[in-house]
């Protein structure tokens, strides 16, 4: 859960092949191995005792802690310039393991109207299961979110890049309103990528990723990652007693005066993996670590042919609208320059003339691009999300979350643009015949 070599002087790119890891030591395997155990030796009963009592950092059980899923969590935050990291089952637990040291029953928290279907789900309907209450509110307008805060309310939430695509979040100006409030902002960067934009950079106090996207980046691997800055002071006020109360199950120590920091990352092991129970699997731990070698590499062509495809279907006659930061008449494009360097993305919609139907037919008329819910894959993917993603929303939800009837999103893949183009083309013809 503390990061090793190399040190934060090295380039992005060497960390996401290096960070966290070094040759083992007993076979001296250059490649991170697959710890597929379940428990650990102690080295005798004093040992054990100290792992318990959290005295000690170590491996005692799988559930809470697993060597090559601590490479990753390592490896995760030295590229997105966090303290400490905890690897879990899915995107959707990284985000139940963010507010679970946050939130009692009956708090609330302040969500951007623009996110995931998946999210708003969660947010709307599970978590009430909890007593958790989400108030959405449009993050483009900064009183809005003001407005939304109340007095138990315990955290803001966003997406850096928000999926189904082409809205930035102006991270910057959210995290004043955060640090006005006394509050943590939680940024989701699934969509850009530690590559393109690092929250913390700009305020944010607690990244999450669903690391089956982009970081895999090749649709084997279901995981998901809650990055803490380490910058936020938990015992300021008596809103966080998760973190700053003393805690019964050890021995009413207090996280945040006994590990600083690192109280988050270690309470969300102590207690979320060991309570919640939802394990990042060490083969998919694996499958990441690899993918993540080649991160910037992929995000580059990712981007590059994403910018290509939307400017050609930006000028398609069968085409209503694009929604790309990318493009210059884009309403996010200088938040885009500002948040994600000069490299837009790959995942973003579009509106086909004809509505829900003219959707349902370009993605089935599709044959290079796939049709299926995922993002951040290799290959290109295509979906209608009115009739999927985001079907369990009401019309409202969907219009404000941007999957409106006629909205399809693409995440574009590294093949060769001209391919892609090529197929958007003879799908969008198919479906207007």
């Amino acid at each position: 859960m503390t990061r090793r070599t190399p040190a934060p002087e090295y380039g992005f790119e060497t960390r996401m092949v290096h960070a966290g890891t070094q040759p083992e030591p007993v076979t001296g395997a250059r490649q991170t191995p697959i710890f597929q155990n379940t428990s650990y030796v102690f080295h005798n009963a004093d040992d054990a005792a100290s792992l318990f009592n959290l005295q000690s950092f170590g491996f005692i059980y799988s559930r809470l802690s697993n060597p090559t899923v601590a490479v990753l969590e390592e490896r995760l935050a030295s590229l997105e310039g966090g303290r400490g990291t905890t690897c879990c089952a899915s995107g959707h637990s990284a985000q139940l393991l963010a507010f679970f040291p946050l939130l009692d029953p009956g708090d609330r928290f302040v969500a951007s109207n623009r996110l995931y279907g998946g999210s708003v789900t969660q947010f709307s309907k599970t978590f009430r299961k909890f007593d958790w209450h989400c108030d959405f509110a449009d993050f483009d307008d900064p009183a809005a979110i003001r407005a939304a805060i109340t007095p138990r309310t315990k955290a803001i939430f966003c997406e850096s890049l928000a999926n189904p695509g082409g809205v930035v979040t102006d991270i910057e100006a959210v995290s004043a309103i955060a640090r006005e409030a006394g509050l943590p902002l939680i940024v989701d960067n699934t969509m850009a990528t530690p590559y393109l934009c690092r929250p913390i950079e700009w305020g944010a106090d607690i990244v999450v990723h669903s690391t089956t996207k982009f970081l895999s980046g090749n649709g084997t691997s279901m995981g998901g990652a809650v990055v803490d800055s380490g910058l936020f002071n938990w015992g300021a006020s008596d809103k966080f007693p998760g973190l700053s109360a003393p805690e019964p199950a050890y021995k009413d120590l207090s996280f945040y005066e006994s590990f600083g920091d690192m109280a988050f990352t270690v309470h969300s092991h102590a207690v979320g993996l060991r309570d919640l129970g939802p394990t990042m699997a060490p083969m998919n731990a694996f499958q990441t670590i690899l993918g993540i070698e080649s991160l910037a590499l992929r995000m580059d062509r990712h981007c590059e042919n994403a910018m290509k495809v939307a400017e050609f279907l930006a000028s398609h006659e069968r085409v209503a609208w694009v929604s790309y930061p990318g493009l210059s008449d884009s309403r996010y494009h200088a938040l885009a320059q500002k948040y994600l360097g000069g490299r837009f993305g790959s995942v973003f919609t579009f509106g086909v003339k004809g509505g829900y139907e003219a959707g349902l037919r370009t993605v089935e008329a599709c044959d290079l691009f796939s049709h299926l819910a995922n993002i951040g894959d290799a290959r290109s993917l295509i979906l209608h999300p009115a009739s999927t993603t985001h079907r369990q929303l009401t019309d409202e939800q969907r219009e404000a979350a941007g999957a409106g009837d006629d909205v399809i999103r693409l995440s574009i893949g590294v093949e060769t643009a001209d391919d892609l183009i090529r197929d958007l083309d003879r799908a969008l013809e198919a479906a207007a015949a």
